[in-house]
C-alpha cells in the first residue's frame, strides 16, 4: 500500500499512489482552520453585526465552539485532526516495515514523534507568553500525549481495540462519576469566561466547568511548572486529561484505517463505515438526551467521542466513495491535496504566518485595507486574503517537493 503522510509527521516518503480522500479531508480541515486563523473571534463579529439575521446567528453559533454542553461544526475539527492521525498510521508504519525498519525502531520513531508534538504544541501556545505556558490542551501536544500509547494498538486484533475503545470510555466516564459534586454554595466564578452560562445540575453535574476530576487533576499537575502565578483554572475549561478519551478519537481512526488496507473491498468500505458512523452519532446522541454523559466537547466527554468519532467515520466514507471509486476528483481536490500534504506546516503557518501576515498588510495597506466588503465581512475577509497566501506558499512548497514532517 502507499505510504501515508500524517498530521503529525508528514511523509516518510513521497510515493506515485496516494489514499486521496485521506490527503482531501485533512487539506479541508486545515482550510477550514486556516479561515479563522487570522481573526479568531470573526464569526462573532459578523453575527454581532446581524443581530436579527437568523444566517448570521446560525454562522456564529456553528463555528465557533458550544459555550459548554452541546456541540457545533467547529467542535468537530480538532476530533477529525486526531482521527486522521490514527487512520495515517497503519499506512505510515507498514511502509516503514517494508523498508526493512524493525520493531525497535518503529517504537523509537514513535516515541521522538510524541515528544516532538508534545513541544511543538507548548512552543505554538508559549509565543505571545513573557515565559513558557505550561499548557496540554494544544492539539498537537493532545496527539503526542496520545500518540505513543496509540502505536502500541497497532496491527492488534480490531476486538482487542474495540474492548480498548469501550473500556477506556467506560473507565473515563467512571473516574467523573465517583469525583463529588459542587456542594451547596460552590463559587461558580472559577467556570466563568468563553460562553458559561449555569451549572449543570443531578447527575449531570458530574460534567461541570472547571469542577470535574480533570481539572482537579490540572490543579496539582499544572502547578508542577514554573508558572508566573499559580493554576487556577482554565477559561475555556480544557483539561490536560482530555488527551485520554482524544487517544479514542485516535484509535477509532487507526481501526479504520487498518480497514481501509484490505484489498479489493470496493463499496463494502465506506457501507461499513456510513453505518458504524451512524451508530456512533447515535449513541453519543442517546448517552447525551438521557443524562448520562453530556456531551461536551471542552472535556471531551465519552459521549463527544462516540458522536464526533461517527461523524468523522461518515466524512472519510464520502470522500472514499467519491474520490477512491470514482476517478478524476483528484483536480477537482488538488488544492485540499496540496494543504493535507504539508499537514504540519500548515498547522505551524495557521499559527505563526496568518497572523503575521495579517498584521503586516494593515501596516502597509491600511488598518482597514478590507473595508470594502463592509465592516461585518472585513474580518472574515481578512482570513480569506491570508488563507490564500498561506495557500500560494503551500503550493509553491508542493511544487518543489519541500515537505515538512517528524
Amino acid at each position: 500500500m502507499a505510504d501515508i503522510n500524517t498530521f503529525s509527521g508528514g511523509d516518510d516518503a513521497l510515493p506515485s499512489e496516494r489514499l486521496i480522500c485521506l490527503d482531501i479531508f485533512r487539506g479541508l480541515v486545515l482550510f477550514l482552520l486556516l479561515l479563522g486563523a487570522a481573526n479568531w473571534d470573526w464569526q462573532q463579529h459578523f453575527a454581532d453585526s446581524h443581530p436579527d439575521s437568523w444566517f448570521a446567528q446560525f454562522v456564529g453559533f456553528q463555528l465557533d465552539h458550544a459555550p459548554w454542553q452541546g456541540v457545533t461544526f467547529w467542535d468537530l475539527i480538532q476530533p477529525a485532526f486526531m482521527f486522521m492521525v490514527g487512520v495515517s498510521m497503519p499506512f505510515s508504519y507498514l511502509s516503514r516495515a517494508h523498508r526493512g525498519e524493525r520493531y525497535g525502531d518503529l517504537l523509537t520513531h514513535a516515541l521522538i514523534r510524541s515528544l516532538v508534538l508534545i513541544f511543538l504544541g507548548i512552543f505554538l501556545r508559549s509565543m505571545f507568553s513573557e515565559s513558557t505556558n505550561w499548557t496540554f490542551e494544544d492539539v498537537l501536544t493532545q496527539i503526542g500525549l496520545g500518540y505513543f500509547v496509540l502505536f502500541f494498538m497497532w496491527r492488534k486484533w480490531w476486538r482487542i481495540q474495540a474492548i480498548t475503545v469501550f473500556a477506556v470510555l467506560f473507565l473515563y466516564w467512571l473516574f467523573f462519576v465517583i469525583w463529588k459534586t459542587p456542594m451547596e454554595g460552590f463559587d461558580w466564578a472559577i467556570a466563568a469566561g468563553e460562553g458559561w452560562t449555569a451549572p449543570l445540575t443531578g447527575f449531570e453535574g458530574h460534567w461541570n466547568k472547571n469542577a470535574n476530576p480533570a481539572h482537579g487533576f490540572d490543579l496539582w499537575f499544572l502547578n508542577e511548572f514554573s508558572r508566573p502565578e499559580p493554576f487556577m483554572a482554565h477559561e475555556g475549561g480544557y483539561q490536560t486529561l482530555n488527551f485520554v478519551p482524544a487517544f479514542v478519537t485516535m484509535l477509532i481512526g487507526l481501526m479504520a484505517g487498518e480497514f481501509l488496507q484490505e484489498e479489493n473491498r470496493g463499496w463494502a468500505i465506506p457501507k461499513l463505515l456510513m453505518f458504524v458512523g451512524v451508530v456512533g452519532i447515535l449513541l453519543g446522541v442517546l448517552l447525551d438526551a438521557t443524562g448520562i454523559c453530556p456531551i461536551v466537547k471542552r472535556i471531551w466527554t465519552p459521549s463527544f467521542v462516540l458522536y464526533s468519532g461517527g461523524w468523522c467515520l461518515l466524512a472519510l466514507a464520502i470522500l472514499y466513495a467519491v474520490t477512491e471509486l470514482y476517478s478524476g476528483w483528484e483536480k477537482v481536490g488538488k488544492p485540499f491535496i496540496i494543504l493535507g500534504m504539508n499537514s504540519i506546516a500548515v498547522y505551524v503557518m495557521a499559527w505563526i504566518v496568518a497572523p503575521w501576515l495579517n498584521t503586516m498588510l494593515k501596516i502597509h495597506l491600511s488598518e482597514n485595507y478590507t473595508g470594502f466588503f463592509g465592516d461585518a465581512l472585513r474580518p472574515f475577509m481578512e482570513n480569506v486574503i491570508t488563507t490564500v497566501i498561506v495557500g500560494l506558499i503551500a503550493w509553491w512548497m508542493y511544487s518543489r517537493r519541500i515537505f515538512l514532517r517528524i
